[in-house]
């Protein structure tokens, strides 16, 4: 589906952390998982795909092609990556948005891919263990050398003892953000080797880094290069340029069909996530290309002008008609105007095109559900549970699965999808009252009570 906003599932306490302590391209991680939230995330077949072809290669050179990296797109208009579990890869829609050029944004997921393969995570929570550990005993002492020197009666004891507390903690900051630094600087070196072997240009990672850096050179002026947590930005993008300048592929440009393909899904993110004045100068009506007409008709449905909107995307099909996200939108656009029954042959069309993304099935599945037509109520199920099986971490799937199962009469059903769909979204109560109302409707032992029950004796996610 198009751009959807989902809420994550809360980080663990101590994966939280690791995102705030900040194993990230700019200084910090979205505020959402720095207060312990669950970032909000975007979903949209189109993005996704294009994000797993830019990381593929990347993750094969570097030895991880089978470990099932994730792209996740997070709800922030910043310029931003990061790894925060070993598993998956979060980039903000705003990095993808300013991105000119594909190297641009895969030099980013080079550099976040060489955290991954370099183990920093696991090594950055083991020094902040370390460093815990380290305070520990230096307060213990501290604590010590306060009570000698308060039985003795004489402040020199007391003094050192205040000094003890107080000294250990600046060092320990110093060192961790030292070690922060030196993996930084190991992932950009790493970047740059799998974009070499994979016989890409680092020439964007570098821009981007560049630019940061003519960005921050206010901010950093007169700062203490021992108390940042990445290195000092001029002196990192030397680096960066004498390493990457030694490439073989510094001058090669991205193939023209992957830049088009690129500016697709920037226009995308412009058309849903910015204001219609703001996707009017960046598309304006003089700019006759693909990307700014997909803008444009996108931008056209969101603010009420169906009907053109429509024609507009009508257009665009004429000129690909085998794109299944045109497909797609003109379907969504139905469905969201109100006319589901509409929505449903265009969806038929860009699942068929997109080889079942489950995503997109969802969005049929949706259409069949509100088409209020009883005849559709069997195929939306077999559709959605078929979207789910692939996709299980989609709470619209299993909503409108719940809403299928209603219309069915089947109520056990009903009930155990609305409490996945809770679950999904976080909501833990409202899924474990509904899983246990759904127990009550199965047979004991069957399937449906199992995974009812797998939920009610869930362990609470962090924080409810």
């Amino acid at each position: 589906m198009s751009l959807r906003i989902v809420l994550r599932k809360k980080l663990s306490g101590g994966l939280a952390a690791v995102v705030a302590a900040a194993v990230t391209l700019a200084p910090l991680a979205p505020a959402s998982a720095q207060q312990g939230k669950g970032p909000p995330i975007l979903r949209d077949t189109e993005t996704e795909v294009l994000l797993r072809e830019y990381t593929r290669p990347i993750l094969r050179v570097a030895g991880l092609e089978k470990q099932n990296i994730q792209m996740v797109i997070i709800n922030d208009a910043s310029f931003n990556a990061f790894v925060a579990d070993g598993r998956r890869i979060f980039v903000n829609y705003g990095a993808i948005l300013q991105s000119e050029n594909p190297n641009q944004l895969i030099g980013v997921l080079a550099h976040e891919t060489g955290h991954l393969a370099g183990g920093h995570l696991a090594k950055l929570r083991q020094q902040l263990a370390t460093a815990q550990t380290q305070m520990i005993i230096a307060t213990i002492l501290g604590a010590g050398a306060l009570a000698v020197g308060a039985r003795g009666g004489g402040s020199g004891l007391a003094n050192a003892g205040a000094a003890t507390l107080s000294a250990p903690g600046e060092v320990i900051r110093r060192s961790l953000l030292s070690y922060q630094r030196q993996q930084e600087e190991n992932a950009d070196r790493a970047g740059v080797k799998f974009l070499t072997a994979t016989a890409q240009s680092p020439k964007g990672m570098y821009e981007t880094f560049k630019r940061f850096t003519n960005e921050n050179l206010f901010a950093a002026r007169g700062a203490d290069p021992y108390l940042q947590s990445h290195p000092m930005p001029a002196d990192r993008v030397e680096a960066l340029e004498g390493l990457a300048r030694q490439s073989p592929y510094w001058d090669k440009k991205d193939d023209p069909a992957l830049q088009l393909r690129h500016d697709m899904v920037r226009a995308k993110i412009s058309a849903f996530m910015e204001r219609p004045d703001t996707v009017a100068r960046r598309y304006p009506l003089s700019d006759t290309g693909l990307p700014a007409r997909y803008a444009r008709a996108i931008s056209t449905y969101l603010h009420g002008d169906l009907r053109s909107a429509l024609s507009q995307i009508d257009g665009l099909i004429q000129v690909q008609p085998n794109n299944p996200y045109f497909y797609e939108v003109r379907g969504q656009a139905l469905l969201e105007g109100g006319r589901p029954a509409e929505a449903i042959a265009p969806l038929r069309k860009a699942v068929h095109l997109s080889n079942n993304a489950p995503l997109i099935e969802m969005l049929l599945g949706q259409a069949l559900v509100a088409s209020e037509n009883k005849a559709y109520t069997d195929e939306a199920i077999s559709i959605l549970r078929a979207a789910v099986a692939r996709e299980s971490e989609a709470p619209l799937g299993y909503s409108q699965l719940a809403m299928a199962y209603g219309r069915k009469g089947d109520y056990a059903e009903a009930d155990l999808a609305s409490a996945q769909a809770a679950f999904l979204r976080g909501d833990n109560k409202t899924a474990r009252e509904l899983a246990s109302r759904a127990k009550t409707r199965f047979a004991v032992g069957s399937p449906g009570w199992v995974r009812a029950d797998d939920i009610v004796t869930a362990k609470p996610l962090s924080g409810q």
